[in-house]
């Protein structure tokens, strides 16, 4: 099995040298491009081909949130995971609905770290403790009315009403026995919903609906 390919997008020099020489010693993980700021990623992206581009939320000329709405555009292929030390709700929420699959603080550890590059590179979504708190904690709090979300239209009653309970945090277990009906189902609701909508996954969809 081929390494998961790796670009760091830091402003600070020693930030990604320190990640390089980090990953560099992990097994099944390729650093093939460094890049200082969000244009220079950018160009980079052909070049190296990478699978999973680690970003920094603050960064001159192209933020990180900019980049990763960039990215999620002309290259979806790239998992971006924001690599910040700030955990601010126009950063943290920015970059998810811009198309991050992750965002984690720079003090997580390595294990987390690189599990985290493995499990994007998978196509799974990687939230910090504090991000995730956050995110639930913002979609508990939102109006849970019935008025309508964008792209509403496209999507059966049934489907509206799934990504709604999604959007509220209910597990698929939860929505099964809530709507009587299987779990197999809902999870057939979420995947037509999720594809007629655009969008990569449940907390993208979550995000979606409270936009």
């Amino acid at each position: 099995m081929r390494p998961v390919r790796v670009l760091l997008v830091d402003d600070q020099v020693l930030m990604r040298q320190g990640l390089r020489k980090l990953l560099e010693i992990e097994d099944g993980i390729e650093v093939v491009g460094e890049a200082a700021d969000g244009e220079a990623a950018l160009r980079a992206v052909p070049a190296c081909g990478p699978d999973v581009a680690l970003v920094d939320a603050r960064m001159p000329r192209m933020d990180g949130v900019e980049l990763i709405a960039r990215l999620t555009a002309e290259h979806p292929r790239v998992a971006a995971i924001v690599l910040s030390t700030f955990d601010e709700d126009e950063y943290v929420f920015g970059a998810l609905r811009a198309g991050a699959v992750g965002y984690l603080m720079k003090d997580c550890s390595p294990d987390d770290l690189v599990s985290a590059i493995h499990r994007a590179a998978r196509g799974e979504t990687v939230l910090a403790s504090p991000v995730a708190a956050r995110l639930v904690a913002e979609l508990r709090h939102a109006p849970q009315g019935r008025s309508g979300f964008h792209g509403e239209e496209r999507l059966s009653s049934r489907e509206a009403e799934v990504a709604r309970l999604v959007a509220a945090g209910a597990s698929n277990r939860e929505i099964a026995a809530r709507l009587f009906i299987t779990e197999g189902t809902v999870k057939n609701h979420v995947s037509s919903a999720l594809r007629k909508l655009g969008l990569r996954d449940r907390t993208q969809l979550a995000l979606h609906l409270r936009s």
